[in-house]
C-alpha cells in the first residue's frame, strides 16, 4: 500500500502538468485515503504540496512568457486575503462532532470528505466540458477588466482552496480566459501562479493550528514536483484535450465513490 500511495503522489504533479487545471485535486484524497491522515490536516498537507508543485509550473510558464503577473496579483487579492482568513480562522472552528440527526450523526471528517466529493464532480465536469469545447477565444481585452466580478471570483475560488485544499485551477483557467481575456496557455501559466500565492500563503495560516511532519511533507512534495516534469514533457506527445476527458472522468468516479463511502458506508 505505501508503494501505491508514494506511486499516486507522483501522479498528483504529473497530473498537473498533463492537464493544467483539476490536476491538484487528487492530492487530499491520496493523503486521506492512502496514508491515513486525518481530512483537516490532509487540506494543510495539501496547500503546500499544491503551492510548491505549483509554483515550479509557473517558474517554467514565466521563463516562456506565459504568465501575466499583474492579472495574477490583482486577483491574489481577494483570493490570498480569503485563504489565509479561512485556514487562519474557519478551520479551526470545525469541530470534530457537528450535528446528530435521529440515527445519523455528521463528523468533521464527513463533511470535509463529502464538500469535497461534490467538489471532484464539478470538477471532473469542468474538465470533460472544456475537453470537447472547442477552443474558446478572450471575451474582454486586459484594459477592460471587470474589477468587481474579478473581486467576487477571488473571494469564491479562496473560499474554496482555504477550506478544501485545492487549488482550483479548473475555476481558475475558464475565470481568465472568459472574464479577463487571457489566452489557454497564459490562463495555465497565470492560474499556476496564483495557486501557488494562495496556497503557500494559506498554508501559512495554519501555523500554530496543526503539528506538521515536515519530512514526510518535503518527501511527497518532491514527489509531486518530480511528477510535474514528468507531465509537462508527456503533455508534448499526447493529445491534451483526450487526456483531460480521460481524467474527468476518472475524477468523476472518484468524486462518486468518496461521496457514496462518507455517506453511506
Amino acid at each position: 500500500m505505501e508503494v501505491v500511495a508514494y506511486l499516486a503522489s507522483a501522479l498528483i504533479g504529473i497530473s498537473l502538468g498533463l492537464v493544467g487545471g483539476g490536476g491538484s485535486i487528487l492530492t487530499v484524497p491520496v493523503l486521506v485515503y492512502l496514508f491515513g491522515i486525518s481530512p483537516l490536516l490532509a487540506t494543510s498537507y495539501s496547500l503546500f504540496i499544491v503551492g510548491s508543485t505549483s509554483l515550479v509550473g509557473a517558474f517554467q510558464n514565466y521563463r516562456n512568457g506565459l504568465v501575466q503577473v499583474k492579472i495574477a496579483l490583482l486577483f491574489g487579492m481577494s483570493s490570498v486575503t480569503t485563504v489565509w482568513l479561512s485556514r487562519k480562522f474557519l478551520i479551526p472552528a470545525i469541530p470534530e462532532h457537528i450535528a446528530s440527526f435521529a440515527h445519523f450523526e455528521l463528523t468533521e471528517r464527513m463533511l470535509m470528505m463529502s464538500l469535497f466529493a461534490l467538489l471532484m464532480l464539478i470538477a471532473a465536469i469542468a474538465m470533460i466540458r472544456s475537453g470537447r469545447a472547442q477552443t474558446a477565444e478572450p471575451s474582454v481585452a486586459n484594459e477592460d477588466l471587470n474589477y468587481a466580478k474579478l473581486l467576487l471570483y477571488g473571494i469564491g475560488i479562496g473560499l474554496t482552496t482555504g477550506l478544501l485544499g485545492a487549488g482550483g485551477g479548473f475555476l481558475l483557467i475558464p475565470t481568465l480566459v472568459l472574464l479577463v481575456g487571457l489566452s489557454m496557455k497564459e490562463a495555465i501559466g497565470t492560474s499556476l501562479f496564483i495557486i501557488a500565492l494562495n496556497s503557500l500563503i494559506g498554508f501559512s495560516g495554519d501555523f500554530g493550528h496543526f503539528n506538521i511532519d515536515w519530512i514526510f511533507l518535503l518527501k511527497i512534495t518532491m514527489i509531486a514536483i518530480t511528477g510535474i516534469f514528468i507531465g509537462g514533457y508527456l503533455s508534448k506527445r499526447l493529445n491534451g484535450k483526450k487526456l483531460k476527458i480521460g481524467f474527468g472522468w476518472f475524477v468523476l468516479v472518484m468524486g462518486i465513490y468518496i461521496l457514496t463511502k462518507e455517506l453511506f458506508f
